[in-house]
């Protein structure tokens, strides 16, 4: 059994580099989509900052709102104002033009 052994031909390098590129990959999709779902969950805690964001609101937020919005990541928020202003863009429609 030993001699069985010893004839197994030993694993390469580049399939050990393969492996090693799949299990990167995946825990880098793993990572992203965990990112994504951190963020959705941080933008609907938002949602207490829609009585301050209305048209028409006046005064000051909340501490909840303001609590909501110092938990929200720099980069989730960013992305997402990024995207949404690429909104129109997307579905085929004039731009927004917020300047009024």
């Amino acid at each position: 059994m030993a001699a069985a052994a010893a004839a197994k031909p030993p694993v390469s390098r580049s399939s050990m580099a393969g492996w090693l590129l799949l299990l990167v990959a995946v825990a880098a999709m793993q990572t992203t989509r965990s990112s994504a779902q951190s963020c959705m969950s941080e933008l609907s805690n938002l949602n207490v900052c829609a009585p301050f964001v209305l048209p028409g609101a006046s005064g000051s937020p909340s501490p909840d709102c303001c609590n909501a919005l110092q938990s929200v990541q720099h980069d989730c928020l960013c992305s997402t104002l990024r995207i949404a202003s690429r909104l129109p863009s997307v579905c085929n429609l004039p731009p927004f033009s917020c300047t009024r």
